[in-house]
């Protein structure tokens, strides 16, 4: 492939001239990025941009950085074709929103297993167990398994090891 170009002797136009319906010239800023067999690519870009925006933006950027303004104009009109008053704006404020909300469900569910904790360690001491002592140190169903009571929420019952960390990376 010719710098910045597209193939010698390609037949087919690239995306953006095929829709400008113009000539695609061996030098077409537009062809190294904008594909014929991806028409929909360019379309949106230049339902959104304009193709003279576009193309004067990639004109006076490095070759080395188009692809990337390429890709983000490509998300940026995805986004707008999506949602033409916020365009990605919009789906980030979503995403927070989904987010907020899951953490709100987790610091109730943190606040649950609290409670359910202190609610455990009364009726442990209502049944004159003391969960420090010395003789019930173990994990409170050891503690339980004791006393022949049956938990009321028990940690131990979790398996810790099938929650691994690749469940909460990015």
């Amino acid at each position: 492939m010719k710098e910045g170009g597209r193939k010698q002797g390609a037949p087919s136009p690239c995306a953006a001239c095929k829709l400008l319906r113009r000539r695609c010239a061996q030098d077409c800023v537009f062809a190294p990025y904008f594909p014929a067999d991806e028409p929909q690519k360019f379309a949106n870009v230049h339902k959104v941009f304009g193709a003279s925006n576009v193309n004067k933006m990639l004109q006076e950027l490095p070759v080395h950085q188009r692809g990337d303004a390429v890709s983000s104009m490509v998300y940026e009109a995805n986004a707008r074709v999506r949602d033409p008053v916020y365009g990605c704006v919009g789906a980030i404020s979503s995403l927070q929103q989904q987010i907020d909300a899951l953490q709100t469900q987790l610091a109730l569910a943190q606040a649950e297993v609290v409670h359910l904790r202190v609610r455990q360690t009364a009726t442990l001491s209502n049944h004159g167990l003391s969960p420090a002592s010395p003789s019930n140190s173990g994990s409170p169903s050891s503690r339980l398994m004791g006393s022949q009571m049956k938990p009321v929420f028990d940690m131990d019952m979790v398996d810790h090891t099938s929650l691994g960390e690749s469940m909460w990376s990015c």
